[in-house]
Order: C-alpha cells, then structure tokens, then sequence
C-alpha cells in the first residue's frame, strides 16, 4: 500500500527540513512524499533542494511555483499523488514518532476504510517536545458537527479514490477550506473512518487563522457557511461556546503519556 504525504509550504527555512525529516524517518518502504512550494524567497528552496541530494533518488517530489494559498497549493499537491492513501503534513508541523505511517497502513488494511484520524499535540515552537496543548479528538458520531466538531486536519488520512470522487479543497474557504471537506467527506457522505487515540502529530504553535480576532470570526462565518453546504447546522452561538470551552480543555488536559 503506498501511502502519499503531502506538504506544501511559503517562506518556511526555519522549520521545512523538520517536516521533511519526519517524513522521511518513517519506518515504512512504500511513501511518496511531495512538496509544493509556493515560490518562496527565503532560502526555503534551497534547503529543499539540498534535502533532496541527500535522500535516495525519487524519495521527494517537488515544485515550486505561485499559487492561490495554502488551500490551492495542497490541491496541487494532491493532484499529483498516485499512492492509495494521502495525507498532509504542513511545514511547520512533524510526525509524532517514526512509526505514524505504518499505524495508518494497518488501519486502511482494511477496505471498508476510507478515512482515519487521531490527536494532535501543540509545541513550542522552538522545542517540540514540550506541549502546550492536547488536542484530544473522539470518534466520529451523528451531532458533532453541528458544534463544529472536526477531527485534527494533519491527523486526516483519506483514500485516494474519495479525493477522485468527491473532489478536493474547496477554494471559496480562505480560512476552513479544511473544516468544509471534513465536514463533506464525513457528513454529507458518511464515509467510513476510523479514530486512532494516539498523538499522531506535532504541530507548532501558532497560525494564520488565530493570529487576531478579525481572522477567528472571518473563520467560523466560513465554518457556519461550510455547514449550510453540507446540510450540516451549524449554530453560530453553539459553534463559538464549544470551540472556546475545548480551546480551554486543550491547554488544561495532557497525553497519557508525555509525547517525547
């Protein structure tokens, strides 16, 4: 089973060749690792290039060229996959240990799944192992939606024939074009996906979207649109006590077991 990542990234020296570590340290044969740069200026390319040197011949696939965002650069990126199962592993962002991709592999063994996911840990941005946040998901029922509940994006394993059918991100959504294809593949069409509970990823902190309130509201109208799409109700007042209360779990709650 090949599994294909995909990381896009814009302007990211600092943090890039950790991505592509990770990836790269899996402990499974079959993976296609592509990067779509979005013509960065910050030497981000030339550490790209100079990874792909070091890795054997064909481990990374790679472009760079302007793009319309984040949303469009990993739509690219997907379109180029060939493997059975795709995921996205953003730039700032790692795999919790090297043995991610062979957990995902024995859950798509089964084909009556489409789809996984699992937890996800906020780090310090200069020391990734010491969590600020623990981002705890459930498995997925019937309800949660409608409070806005979606699973970890970076945790998000889908297979390849689910992007072919039901199409890719969504390029109206600037800021929850993620949010409005979880809440398509897993509302609107049901598909079949599994909960892992384990800490599967190491994200940075920080982001676009919750860099200032002006981009936390213009994101959940895109949210509470997103669900109007789907037919999926979302209510504003729910959607805005349910995200703060978990933000607030987040910072409060930890791993079982100290992610190392």
């Amino acid at each position: 089973m090949k599994i294909s990542i995909v990381t896009v990234v814009y302007n990211n020296k600092a943090s890039i060749q950790n991505a592509m570590d990770s990836v790269l340290s899996q402990e499974y044969d079959d993976i296609e690792y592509i990067i779509v740069d979005g013509s960065s200026t910050d030497g981000t390319v030339e550490v790209i290039k100079e990874a792909v040197k070091k890795y054997p011949e064909g481990s990374i696939k790679f472009i760079s060229e302007k793009d319309d965002g984040i949303y469009d650069a990993m739509n690219k990126g997907i379109g180029l996959t060939t493997g059975d199962v795709v995921g996205l592993l953003n730039s700032d962002d790692v795999y919790a240990d090297n043995l991610v991709l062979k957990k995902i592999a024995g859950i798509f063994a089964n084909p009556s799944i489409d789809i996984c996911y699992a937890d996800l840990v906020y780090v310090d941005k200069f020391n990734l192992n010491k969590v600020i946040r623990y981002w705890k998901s459930c498995d997925y029922r019937d309800g949660l939606l409608r409070k806005g509940w979606v699973p970890p994006h970076p945790t998000f394993f889908v297979s390849r024939k689910i992007y072919d059918k039901y199409g890719m991100f969504d390029l109206d959504y600037k800021l929850a074009s993620d949010f409005e294809l979880m809440v398509r593949f897993l509302g609107k069409y049901k598909i079949p996906s599994v909960y892992i509970p384990n800490v599967l990823v190491k994200m940075r902190l920080g982001g676009t979207t919750n860099k200032n309130i002006k981009n936390i509201i213009k994101q959940n109208l895109e949210i509470y649109r997103a669900g109007k799409k789907n037919n999926v109700h979302i209510s504003p007042l729910s959607l805005t006590f349910k995200k703060g209360l978990n933000r607030i779990i987040q910072f409060v709650s930890k791993p079982i077991k100290e992610v190392q």
